[in-house]
C-alpha cells in the first residue's frame, strides 16, 4: 500500500518524485484514496494519509459537484502552454482579462496550483568577460536608475552564455530601459569583438533624428576594445560602465537574462539540438519577448503593444 500511495502521489496527484504524501492537501488525499479504494480498505488509506472520515467525505462531495471554474481551468491550461509555460498567476490573470474572463487573482493562483501549472526557476551561472583594467573605464552614468521616459535614452548591454551538448552559445543583446525591448541582438559560438560590434551596429541602425542614448555595460573586455569605443564615439553615444564586479549596477540587463533562461532554456532537453537550431529557438524567443510576452509593469501589454498604444510604433 505504501508503494502504491507513493506512486499515486506522482501519477495521480502529479507531485514530484519523493514528495511526502502526508503533506498533500485534503482534496489531493481524497483523489488518491478514491483511486486506491478498489485495492485497499478506506480506513487503512485514511489512517496512512492522515485525513479524518468527515474531511474525506466532505472533499469527496465537493469533487462530485459541478466545477464552476471548469472553463477557466481549460483556458488557463491552454494559455499556459501557448506561452511557453512561463506565466505566473499575475500575468495569467491579466491574460484572462484580455480573453474576457474576469476572475480574481486568488482564484487563478489556486487553479494553477491545483492543475500543477508552475513556472520552474533555476539558479543560473553568470558569464564573466572581465579581463582586468586594460583601459580607463568611463563613469557610471546610470547609477542604477533604469527608468527612462522615452525610447532610446538608456540602453543596457551584456553577454551571457548557454551550454548545450552541441557546444556553447553566446548572446549579446541591447535592452532599452524604456520598456525592456530588446533593440538588437547577436548570437554565436564565440564571445568575440565581432559579436558585440555587430550587435551595436544593428542597434544604431534603429536610431532616428538626434537620438543619442547612453549605452551602459559591465567592465567586460568587449566594451573596452578600440572597435567598440570607436563606434560609440562616432555615433555620439555616451559610454557608461558598472563598478568592478558589481552586477547590481547592470541588474536590469541581468534580469532579462534570468527571465530568458528560466522561460526558454532551463527545464528543456537540448540533447538533440545543434548550435544553429538552438540559435533559431533563441531568436524566436526574443521576437516573442518583444512582440507577445506581456509585462505587468506595462499594464499587461508586450513592449511592442505598449509602444503602439503610445503611438511610438506602427
Amino acid at each position: 500500500m505504501e508503494r502504491d500511495i507513493l506512486e499515486g502521489t506522482v501519477e495521480i496527484v502529479k507531485k514530484d518524485p519523493g514528495a511526502d504524501p502526508g503533506n498533500l492537501t485534503n482534496m489531493e488525499k481524497t483523489l488518491l484514496i478514491d483511486a486506491l479504494r478498489p485495492t485497499y480498505r478506506l480506513i487503512e488509506l485514511r489512517e496512512y494519509l492522515g485525513i479524518s472520515k468527515s474531511s474525506y467525505f466532505y472533499c469527496r462531495l465537493a469533487l462530485c459537484r459541478d466545477d464552476k471554474y471548469a472553463e477557466a481551468r481549460r483556458l488557463i491550461a491552454r494559455l499556459f502552454d501557448e506561452n511557453g509555460r512561463c506565466y505566473g498567476y499575475r500575468r495569467m490573470h491579466s491574460l484572462l482579462g484580455r480573453e474576457g474572463m474576469m476572475i480574481s487573482e486568488k482564484v487563478v493562483r489556486r487553479i494553477m496550483s491545483e492543475e500543477g501549472l508552475m513556472v520552474s526557476v533555476k539558479r543560473r551561472r553568470r558569464y564573466n568577460s572581465y579581463r582586468g583594467e586594460a583601459t580607463l573605464a568611463p563613469d557610471n552614468l546610470l547609477k542604477r536608475d533604469f527608468h527612462a521616459d522615452a525610447p532610446n535614452l538608456k540602453w543596457l548591454t551584456d553577454l551571457t552564455e548557454f551550454r548545450i551538448p552541441a557546444g556553447t552559445v553566446y548572446l549579446s543583446p541591447v535592452i532599452d530601459c524604456f520598456d525592456g525591448t530588446v533593440v538588437s541582438w547577436t548570437a554565436g559560438t564565440s564571445p568575440s569583438a565581432g559579436l558585440v560590434n555587430e550587435m551595436l551596429d544593428l542597434a544604431m541602425e534603429t536610431l532616428t533624428g538626434d537620438e543619442r542614448p547612453v549605452i551602459h555595460s559591465d567592465r567586460g573586455c568587449h566594451y573596452r576594445w578600440p572597435g567598440w569605443i570607436e563606434r560609440v564615439e562616432k555615433a555620439g553615444l555616451k559610454r557608461s560602465m558598472s563598478k568592478k564586479g558589481c552586477s547590481p549596477d547592470n541588474s536590469a540587463c541581468e534580469g532579462f537574462f534570468g527571465r530568458l533562461k528560466n522561460e526558454m532554456f532551463y527545464g528543456r532537453s537540448w540533447q538533440d539540438a545543434g548550435v544553429d537550431g538552438f540559435i533559431d529557438v533563441l531568436d524566436g524567443y526574443i521576437h516573442w519577448y518583444n512582440e507577445v510576452r506581456i509585462k505587468m509593469s506595462l499594464g499587461g501589454l508586450s513592449p511592442l503593444e505598449y509602444r503602439k498604444s503610445l503611438g511610438l510604433a506602427a
